[in-house]
């Protein structure tokens, strides 16, 4: 019967479709150009699509990989975890929005710091993890910040921040956006001590963070085709009233109004760090 397909159960064919894939979960990518490639080939590739060159969004772990020579490097201050000061609740409570997200992303906040060398040259890297309530500004992010330039300025070591943000994390209230002096003041300590810090602009770069210290840095890297901006372009266009210029908030934009000083591609990002470092802190 043509049907007959129909009735898998009451004839006792139970596997699911999912069991019945010949490809396992998350071995291929698909970009949003809808380019497909294999995960370890992506993986070897800096998670960049080889064919048309879009990067894919990853964490810290991932960067730190990158970076960091045979991926060695130490953490700092990992013990450093956000908590609910003012018993804060939207959809849910801000304690139990930690403990989701803690316990899926196997991080502590939304940046790590690491030491380590990067082409043999020694350096502090601190890298924010969007899938951590995206990449938001906290307390947490502005103390081990502050914390990771007092080591550098401890150990005279050159300093960079990978940003992906969203900006200021709503459930800290006041005490996010405090956050922002904060993190100036003691970049400017690092200014003071002749140290040089490098801002590396990722997809998405947003708010708060773009408002302060990543326009902040001696040296602003972006990735290809990364998002960058204060608000978002439907909140400009309404406020303005007006129809925003064509790759309005792009890196490439950015840098062609002189916002950016350079665009690096991820797969070349290690050694493009390392030059720039030996160029003005070695030479």
């Amino acid at each position: 019967m043509a049907f007959d397909w129909f009735k898998r159960k009451t004839q006792n064919i139970t596997t699911s479709t999912e069991n019945k894939k010949d490809v396992p979960k998350g071995l291929w990518h698909q970009t949003p150009t809808g380019k497909v490639i294999e995960h370890e080939e992506l993986k070897a590739n800096n998670y960049v699509s080889p064919e048309d060159g879009f990067h894919v969004r990853i964490g810290s772990r991932e960067f730190f990989s990158i970076l960091f020579d045979e991926n060695k490097y130490t953490e700092l201050d990992a013990d450093v975890e956000s908590v609910d000061m003012l018993n804060f609740k939207d959809t849910k409570s801000y304690t139990d929005r930690l403990k989701e997200v803690k316990a899926k992303t196997k991080l502590t906040d939304s940046i790590r710091n690491a030491v380590g060398t990067v082409n043999g040259t020694e350096m502090v890297i601190s890298c924010m993890d969007f899938s951590f309530i995206g990449g938001s500004l906290g307390s947490v992010m502005g103390e081990k910040i502050r914390r990771a330039v007092d080591y550098c300025i401890k150990h005279k070591l050159p300093y960079m921040i990978i940003c992906q943000s969203g900006g200021a994390r709503m459930q800290e209230a006041t005490y996010s956006l405090m956050q922002l002096a904060k993190v100036q003041s003691k970049l400017a300590q690092l200014s003071e001590a002749g140290l040089l810090y490098i801002a590396y602009l990722c997809d998405p770069t947003f708010g708060g963070i773009t408002a302060s210290f990543a326009m902040t840095a001696d040296i602003i890297v972006a990735e290809p085709g990364a998002l960058i901006g204060f608000a978002g372009p439907r909140v400009i266009r309404e406020t303005i009233g007006k129809d925003l210029p064509e790759g309005f908030q792009t890196s490439e934009f950015l840098q062609e109004k002189g916002f950016v000083d350079f665009i690096v591609k991820r797969t070349e990002i290690k050694d493009k760090i390392s030059k720039t470092v030996n160029l003005l802190v070695h030479s």
